[in-house]
């Protein structure tokens, strides 16, 4: 069975798309600890991290690194916190959290957004991805 990451990136989820490639896919996290709280997942649906062959792992920290320094540059925040966690959906996905805080690097502290936040955060880190 897809994972729910495998429907996002097929279109049959809706998402807050950051960016795609051939082989990795971001977009906004809907339950974020940050304005900007972003997930990036690779294409091909593995569980774990430490599963995934050598080129997809650099390529995913690559995409990741590419993402994050379009947040640093869109989001008013102190640095960019990448954390890999996965207990929750059995499908690779790496956090990149805009912090100013340590709290927000909890994943005990949520902020809300409306509709209209998440499609300008959107949009704002996307016109920034080089």
């Amino acid at each position: 069975m897809a994972s729910i990451f495998t429907k996002i990136i097929n279109g049959e989820i809706p998402s807050y798309k950051i960016a795609e490639d051939e082989n990795f896919f971001a977009f906004l996290d809907i339950n974020p600890n940050a304005k900007g709280h972003t997930l990036c997942v690779p294409k091909k649906e593995v569980d774990k991290i430490m599963d995934l062959d050598e080129e997809t792992y650099m390529g995913l920290m690559a995409f990741a690194r590419k993402v994050g320094k379009a947040i640093e540059s869109a989001m008013d925040c102190k640095r960019v916190g990448i954390t890999v966690i996965g207990l929750e959906v059995p499908h690779v996905h790496v956090h990149l959290i805009p912090l100013n805080e340590m709290k927000e690097a909890t994943f005990q502290h949520k902020v809300s957004l409306t509709q209209d936040e998440f499609i300008e955060i959107a949009a704002r880190i996307s016109a920034k991805i080089e």
